[in-house]
């Protein structure tokens, strides 16, 4: 695999996994880290590039969440939904710091676009919880060297 292809790949994994398809991303940029062809600094990069879009694309599907909610490829239940808006109530801006968690971290996206929470706060939390998230399994990666 060349490094247009493993960076790509990576991005879409990434990007997949923020959003409501499924994705391995972590398991990607470990594999990729591993096989030490690639820029370090570049896979931790498009990682979180990918899922930080990913994300972003989950807050402007809050702001349309009761059009989509009753479809039946609508992956999250009511009952993950009702779970993360609390957490967003409870604990506001904040909980968004926990977007990269399995399970509640892509519907507190969703619901931070319900809420309409401003998009260019969403953004940086995001984004610093994303890039923060991928410098950590990186870490793991170089560990297991």
């Amino acid at each position: 695999m060349n490094s247009l292809e493993a960076y790509t790949s990576l991005f879409i994994s990434s990007f997949l996994s923020s959003t409501i398809l499924p994705g391995h991303s972590e398991i990607t940029l470990t594999t990729l880290i591993l096989l030490e062809k690639y820029s370090q600094f570049l896979l931790i990069f498009f990682a979180s590039l990918g899922n930080i879009l990913g994300s972003i694309v989950n807050w402007f599907l809050g702001l349309y969440i009761t059009k989509f909610i009753n479809k039946s490829w609508f992956p999250f239940s009511k009952k993950q939904l009702d779970k993360a808006s609390s957490w967003y109530l409870k604990y506001g801006k904040w909980s968004l710091f926990l977007c990269w968690v399995p399970i509640i971290g892509d519907p507190l996206t969703i619901v931070a676009g319900m809420f309409r929470f401003p998009l260019i706060i969403f953004i940086i939390i995001v984004s610093i919880s994303k890039v923060l998230r991928y410098i950590f399994v990186g870490y793991i990666a170089l560990k297991l060297l």
